[in-house]
């Protein structure tokens, strides 16, 4: 029997109807029926402050932090900033880099990308890969998925319309699983040696 996996989803954008937040309810949607994705609110974290953490790290940075280390997959979908990350995304990765618990490293990651320009976003995604590299996630290298021109591509009610964005997105998530379905049966040989 397989193991129910459970996806947390990141956005990079605040905004209600995000074109990025509409790709991760799609990829929920596309998921087998032994996994779950479940989308992280990222704005009630604070700024990351190094003076803040020496207070205490806030209980919104721990939930956050606990969460990841609880998922087995993490999937993004962010918008590109002046060709970067966005700050609200930047800043909660920069959270989970601090102190001994590093919920990222080791983690299977994959990262799409909606624009409603050419190029889908392709800037974001080699910073945020390059950032990734850092955090020591097992990232997805292929396939990419640039949703361009995303304004075509969903429907008034934020529904994903496009089938070709709909197979590059389940492609991904093959890819995902897989690597958080390996992931899950070393943890298991691991406890039983």
């Amino acid at each position: 029997m397989t193991k129910m996996i459970k996806i947390i989803g990141l956005t990079g954008s605040l905004r209600e109807k995000s074109y990025n937040l509409a790709a991760l309810h799609a990829a929920a949607e596309l998921l087998p029926e032994w996994a779950t994705l479940e989308i992280v609110d990222l704005s009630p974290i604070p700024f990351f402050n190094e003076d803040v953490e020496a207070e205490g790290v806030p209980q919104t940075v721990l939930d956050f932090k606990r969460k990841v280390a609880e998922a087995d997959a993490i999937l993004i979908s962010t918008p590109e900033y002046n060709y970067s990350i966005p700050p609200v995304l930047k800043n909660a990765l920069d959270w989970a880099s601090r102190g001994n618990d590093l919920p990222l490293s080791g983690k299977p990651l994959a990262i799409m990308s909606a624009s409603p320009d050419m190029l889908g976003g392709a800037r974001v995604q080699y910073h945020l890969r390059q950032v990734c590299f850092k955090l020591h996630s097992q990232t997805v290298r292929t396939p990419k998925v640039l949703i361009t021109n995303a304004a075509k591509k969903f429907d008034q009610d934020g529904k994903l319309a496009d089938n070709l964005t709909k197979r590059s997105i389940l492609k991904l998530l093959q890819v995902l699983l897989e690597k958080a379905q390996a992931n899950t049966q070393l943890s298991q040989s691991a406890t039983f040696c």
